[in-house]
């Protein structure tokens, strides 16, 4: 069995040949790594949607960047481990996809369209994702989940009847995280990456780059390596030298 990171495969066109695009997904993008904050509802019925044997679909909307990739990663991973047909589609590259991507869906158990609001106005791509749906409804096993920076009725689609399915399933805010709770959520990620992010360290972050989630845990990333690199411990001082503040 392939680790989850490594197993999404997705048959694309471009230029009238058929290729086979792999989307490598973060292994640190789990469940155990995302700061709940006031999500434990959301977070709750997400779990209890993948562990449902019929088809559910979930919708999920903010206007912020502020965990919902990490979401669909974090189902993918969960399902994975039990050995499930799962795909993950990031919408933001629809330029470089087909729609018939989307063909050849209906017996997975996971279906990921990240960011669907980037396809707003592609009649091709809403007709072909409203297909979809109706084709996931009608094989009953899937799990849709999809997301977007907002609600179905405020997305500039085109098509009347996408709307409709979007709302047809569970539609949720992903609420952003407080200062004081994005602190908490480095401070975890950190952890379970093998090191500590002080307090006053995390603050300083806080203070000097921009706040939403993608940015920092970027800046995670590149920390883990670096520590590990130089064999540093993380102060302010050494964190002003590595990002130039």
């Amino acid at each position: 069995m392939l680790p989850w990171f490594v197993k999404y495969f997705e048959v694309v066109t471009i230029n009238s040949q058929q290729l086979v695009l792999p989307v490598s997904l973060p292994d640190t993008e789990t469940f155990t790594s995302f700061y709940t904050g006031d999500n434990i509802l959301l977070l709750n019925y997400l779990k209890e949607t993948l562990n449902k044997s019929d088809f559910y679909s979930l919708y999920i909307w903010s206007a912020f960047l502020s965990g919902k990739t990490h979401l669909l990663h974090a189902s993918c991973h969960y399902l994975s481990l039990l050995d499930k047909k799962i795909s993950y589609i990031p919408l933001e590259q629809h330029l470089f996809l087909e729609p018939n991507i989307l063909l050849g869906l209906d017996d997975y158990d996971l279906v990921c369209l990240d960011n669907i609001d980037k396809i707003a106005g592609n009649r091709l791509w809403e007709e072909a994702i409203f297909d979809l749906f109706n084709r996931l409804i009608e094989s009953n096993r899937s799990k849709l989940l999809i997301t977007s920076n907002a609600p179905p009725k405020q997305v500039p689609f085109i098509l009347p009847d996408l709307v409709s399915r979007l709302e047809w399933g569970q539609v949720y805010r992903l609420k952003e995280l407080s200062d004081e709770d994005k602190l908490y959520s480095l401070q975890l990620r950190a952890l379970l990456r093998g090191f500590e992010l002080p307090t006053d360290v995390g603050l300083f972050l806080l203070k000097h780059v921009d706040r939403d989630m993608r940015t920092l845990s970027g800046l995670l990333d590149k920390l883990d390596k670096i520590t590990i690199t130089e064999q540093r411990k993380l102060t302010i001082p050494f964190i002003k030298t590595v990002f130039n503040l």
